[in-house]
């Protein structure tokens, strides 16, 4: 839904104005399971793609965090490390974006993520998974700089002994991660444009072959839309933002919780 929002150019068939229309009007011309088509993908990338982003973002921020405080800059550490482990999380999950949002398109020609992975590699090679990446470092830098830095402060607000509170957890990521997806709207918009190659948008632009590189994306959204189209889908993605954020968080210090208690617990002399 947030694709689609996103569109530079869209068929008058798939114009909305809300998060609640377009998904009333989705389900009712294309079928309930079609705002879910490409989830299985991002499932499947997900698993891995998390691991790697939480355990780069622990060690790096233990070893910052020496580094960095006796000079009381822990939040620049924090920032870091995030920034960091965004790296390796986006090496993994960029693919899975691309399919998750060439399926999501209105009147997509791809029925299944097998079909649209094999289509793609066969039209546009391996590039085309990976033509986004470095805009999607560009926006996710500053979306988990400022993720991380806010939920890290809001923590030592509402939970100033870090211990494991669900409560304060969800709140902190919920809102953490509203926050930095409202700042890196921009940024996504043309990560979106660049995933998907809108046709109809290229078409209107002047543009043949494939667009490509930040600066060109930066261009076009202005020469379509001007500034509001920067903004376009910014209420569906703080809207997806912050439960996934506050899931996110909240399942990661439980388990962080349950693996260090029962770490303790094993050492614990009888």
């Amino acid at each position: 839904m947030q694709t689609r929002m996103q569109s530079l150019n869209p068929d008058p068939k798939a114009q909305y104005t809300s998060v609640y229309g377009a998904l009333k009007k989705i389900i009712r011309t294309e079928g309930f399971w079609r705002p879910l088509r490409g989830l299985n993908v991002m499932m499947m990338g997900a698993g891995p793609a998390h691991a790697m982003y939480f355990a780069c973002y622990e060690n790096m921020k233990r070893t910052l965090n020496a580094v960095f405080h006796h000079q009381g800059n822990s939040h620049l550490a924090n920032g870091i490390a995030g920034s960091m482990a965004t790296l390796l999380h986006d090496a993994v999950m960029n693919p899975a974006e691309v399919v998750k949002q060439r399926m999501q398109m209105y009147d997509s020609p791809h029925r299944s993520a097998l079909r649209c992975v094999w289509t793609v590699w066969r039209t546009e090679g391996l590039g085309a998974f990976y033509r986004s990446y470095t805009t999607q470092l560009t926006m996710n830098i500053p979306f988990q700089s400022i993720h991380f830095i806010t939920y890290e402060f809001l923590q030592e607000q509402v939970n100033p002994h870090r211990g494991y509170n669900p409560q304060s957890h969800i709140i902190s990521g919920g809102l953490a991660g509203a926050l930095a997806a409202a700042a890196t709207t921009p940024l996504d918009v043309c990560k979106t444009l660049l995933n998907t190659q809108e046709n109809m948008a290229l078409n209107l632009a002047n543009i043949s072959g494939r667009l490509s590189g930040m600066a060109n994306a930066f261009r076009m959204v202005y020469q379509l839309n001007g500034l509001p189209g920067y903004f376009k889908g910014m209420q569906a993605r703080v809207i997806y933002q912050m439960p996934s954020t506050a899931i996110s968080w909240s399942v990661y210090e439980f388990f962080k919780y349950f693996l260090t208690k029962h770490k303790l617990e094993n050492r614990a002399p009888y």
